[in-house]
């Protein structure tokens, strides 16, 4: 049987939604769904403080990136002492999870044993798919691999449907940092064209982009999306203040509107894993005025109180 560590919150939902939970042995620090996962072992550990506001949070990783230090210890000892047959972690981001680079960096440093490094590289929708193929390859269950997939596509496919009401398509501006600010790239676009929206800022299949307040005013968005890396809803909130006290902020067609919504960012914007199914659910729930479906709204995602 293989002896499985996720040094990814993602890749450990894969692990689960591929029916191998049972055979993983250690995780990330972040990996915390499902629930049983959180106590495991956890093999890494965060260099910088993650309390801090959204602005010194930047502040850190961008000190960190110019030294080529990394943001996270990875903890080859524990690593070796689990005997995995597989380790699992990306290469898409070395800001928002442990990196190959930090992965092979521990290995070197004289650990027994052989195991199979799986790097996974969620650039768009397409590629996380390719994720949970890559997964189950490196574990011997490819066929479980495909039937996962199929049923991820199928649950998307079945809330892919035109809003009830006529009317142009919202335009919409999704937000994955506040402050400085950031617009969600990689698998977002892709989803909210798929939800029905038009996405203003951020390419599909591309890194998420740095964007400037004048350019959200200029562009004024008909909805607009808070979804923080890393945040959940609650710590999103606390963070709005970068946004709201803005001196154009209440000028916003998406804030006249009452078309602000706040999700979490951390458990399904950012995690390109099973979840991303949900992710499009609450997107629909956000974008399509006809939609009368509400599984999420107000545990995943709420709008904003009105100014």
């Amino acid at each position: 049987m293989p002896r499985i560590i996720s040094l990814i919150a993602s890749a450990t939902e894969i692990v689960d939604a591929l029916g191998q939970i049972e055979n993983l042995v250690g995780r990330s620090h972040e990996c915390d769904y499902p629930e049983r996962v959180k106590f495991l072992p956890a093999c890494t550990r965060p260099r910088i403080p993650v309390s801090g506001s959204s602005r010194e949070i930047d502040q850190l990783v961008k000190a960190s990136a110019r030294t080529s230090v990394s943001i996270y210890d990875v903890f080859a000892d524990v690593i070796e002492r689990l005997e995995p047959s597989h380790i699992l972690t990306q290469i898409q981001c070395e800001v928002c999870a442990v990196s190959l680079r930090d992965v092979e960096a521990a290995i070197t440093r004289g650990m027994k044993g052989c195991p199979k490094v799986v790097s996974l590289q969620p650039n768009s929708l397409e590629d996380i798919w390719e994720d949970f193929r890559r997964v189950a390859g490196a574990l011997g269950i490819a066929e479980r691999g495909e039937e996962v997939v199929e049923g991820l596509r199928t649950r998307i496919e079945e809330w892919a449907r035109p809003s009830a009401h006529p009317g142009p398509a919202p335009r919409v501006a999704c937000i994955e940092w506040i402050e400085p600010l950031m617009a969600a790239g990689n698998w977002t676009p892709e989803l909210i064209e798929l939800a029905g929206g038009v996405n203003l800022f951020g390419e599909a299949g591309k890194h998420s982009p740095w964007m400037t307040w004048e350019q959200l005013v200029a562009a004024d968005p008909d909805v607009l999306i808070i979804a923080p890396c890393g945040f959940d809803l609650a710590r999103t909130e606390q963070e709005m203040y970068w946004l709201t006290e803005r001196p154009d902020w209440r000028s916003l067609r998406a804030v006249r509107c009452h078309r602000v919504y706040l999700a979490d960012g951390n458990q399904y914007f950012n995690r390109p894993g099973p979840r991303v199914v949900e992710t499009f659910e609450m997107l629909v729930e956000m974008l399509q005025p006809g939609e009368t479906r509400r599984r999420h709204r107000g545990s995943a995602w709420r709008a904003i109180d009105p100014p």
